[in-house]
C-alpha cells in the first residue's frame, strides 16, 4: 500500500471530521497527523496550516484546496458522504473558488470555540 500522511489541525471541528469521513484506508497506508498534537511532524513541510491541510502522498505533497481536491479524488465513493465529497470537489477549479469559504468556516469555528489559529 502507498503511504498518505495527512497533517491537519486537530482542533478545527471540520478538519477532523473531513479527514475521519474519507475513505482511503483500502488503498493507501494513511497516517493522520493532528498538527496540534505534533506540531514537529507539521513544520518539516514548511507550509501554513493557517492555510490549509497538507497530503503527502509517496512524497508528493498537496496543500490546501489541492490536498482537499486530491484527497475527494483518491477517496473510496463506497458511501454517500464520500460520493458528495467527490462530486463537490471533483474539479480543482471549484474546489479553489470554494476553499476561502472553508477557511473562513475555519476561522468562525476556531474563534466561536476560543481556540486560536496555528
Amino acid at each position: 500500500m502507498r503511504p498518505l500522511r495527512i497533517v491537519y489541525d486537530g482542533d478545527c471541528p471540520f478538519c477532523s471530521r473531513y479527514v475521519r469521513l474519507l475513505r482511503l484506508r483500502e488503498n493507501f497506508d494513511v497516517k493522520l497527523i493532528d498538527a496540534r498534537a505534533h506540531p514537529e511532524d507539521a513544520q518539516g513541510y514548511g507550509l501554513n496550516l493557517n492555510e490549509g491541510m497538507i497530503a503527502d502522498i509517496d512524497g508528493e505533497v498537496h496543500h490546501g484546496s489541492d490536498a482537499v481536491w486530491m484527497l475527494s479524488m483518491l477517496s473510496s465513493r463506497s458511501d454517500a458522504m464520500n460520493r458528495m465529497f467527490a462530486g463537490l470537489f471533483s474539479s480543482r477549479a471549484v474546489t479553489r473558488i470554494l476553499y476561502p469559504f472553508m477557511r473562513l468556516g475555519r476561522r468562525v469555528a476556531l474563534f466561536s470555540l476560543g481556540r486560536r489559529p496555528f
